[in-house]
């Protein structure tokens, strides 16, 4: 399966490296954008939910990769959602760009 990864930028500023079994995230995110916080979670929920279902139907086990990435998306998520960041205007998370990967690692 082609996977790929894609660059982030928290609302701190700070960046992370995201991974996808699929080129599914392509449909829901475009490079430069930015997006509610809110909003990013729940396209970020279906997109590695969807790779995820695809990797399960291909190889017969979800994966765990991408139901990682997204319990890290949640977890750094839940962090700006509460504490001193949840008084601010709406949160936003810029998608940086895509970086495709010429191997798989399935």
């Amino acid at each position: 399966m082609p996977e790929i990864r894609f660059q982030i930028q928290w609302p701190d500023g700070s960046q992370e490296t995201c991974y996808s079994p699929s080129f599914i995230v392509k449909d829901y995110f475009t490079p430069n954008q930015d997006y509610d916080l809110d909003d990013f979670v729940a396209r970020s929920r279906t997109a590695l939910k969807i790779a995820s279902d695809r990797v399960q139907v291909k190889y017969g086990k979800p994966c765990g990769l991408a139901l990682g990435q997204l319990q890290e998306i949640e977890a750094k998520s839940a962090q700006y959602q509460s504490g001193q960041y949840k008084e601010l205007p709406p949160l936003k998370v810029r998608f940086v760009q895509f970086i495709e990967s010429s191997e798989s690692i399935f």
